[in-house]
């Protein structure tokens, strides 16, 4: 999707021995392997194999010693991208947005004509233009990245919070749990304090009571007179 002077312009700075410059790239088109590897999405496998590794080296942090940063996210970015076509469910997946922004496109030039028409006007629109349908259909493409990117995120911050809720509420129950083992533990060993106690007391009734019906009082001496 990108324009093909860009594409030269990049070569030919590498060629040169120039320092090349290192666009920044939003992470929304990481996977845009036509923004990131500056190529038409029908161009053949071996082809995006040969720009890959063009483009890996031309952005490579040790290529840009003064700007490794933005070299690093440029490297990342490329690498990303190309792996993504290398697997064969992300090329299809980037291939269908790629055909849902060109039906969206044709959707709107649609409308367009047959708003022209109505009005009695020539239905001749920008889009009829080659180029200018091609950079309809790449900005319908980023748009089309950029809401997947969104719900992505949204996906994934509502799975985190609910794998937070789900520890905490486990955690909480483990709280609880060790909580009634204490007071279980603890109602145990003063129940088994309290029966000793009461056998003591017990036992110690019964002795006492024994040894008070046992007694018996001297008998009376008589006097002798």
């Amino acid at each position: 999707m990108a324009e093909n002077n860009d594409a030269n312009t990049t070569s030919s700075s590498s060629v040169d021995g120039a320092k090349p410059e290192i666009a920044e790239k939003d992470e929304v088109f990481d996977e845009f392997y036509t923004e990131v590897l500056q190529c038409d999405p029908d161009t053949p496998m071996a082809d995006l194999k040969k720009k890959f590794r063009q483009m890996s080296l031309l952005v490579h942090p040790d290529k840009n010693p003064d700007d490794k940063d933005r070299s690093q996210v440029a490297f990342e970015a490329v690498n990303k991208a190309y792996k993504t076509l290398q697997n064969e469910e992300g090329m299809k997946r980037c291939r269908e947005i790629i055909d849902e922004a060109k039906i969206r496109v044709d959707e709107m030039i649609k409308v367009q004509r047959k708003k022209l028409k109505k009005e009695g006007k020539p239905t001749i629109v920008p889009e009829d233009d080659i180029e200018k349908y091609k950079h309809a259909v790449y900005v319908q493409t980023c748009k089309l990245f950029a809401d997947l990117e969104r719900l992505r995120i949204e996906k994934e911050t509502k799975d985190m919070h609910e794998r937070k809720r789900k520890a905490e509420e486990e955690e909480t129950e483990k709280e609880k749990e060790q909580v009634q083992k204490e007071w279980n533990k603890n109602f145990e060993e003063s129940r088994t304090g309290r029966v000793d106690s009461w056998r003591q007391f017990s036992s110690q009734k019964k002795s006492h009571k024994k040894m008070k019906g046992t007694f018996r009082p001297p008998k009376p001496k008589l006097e002798k007179r």
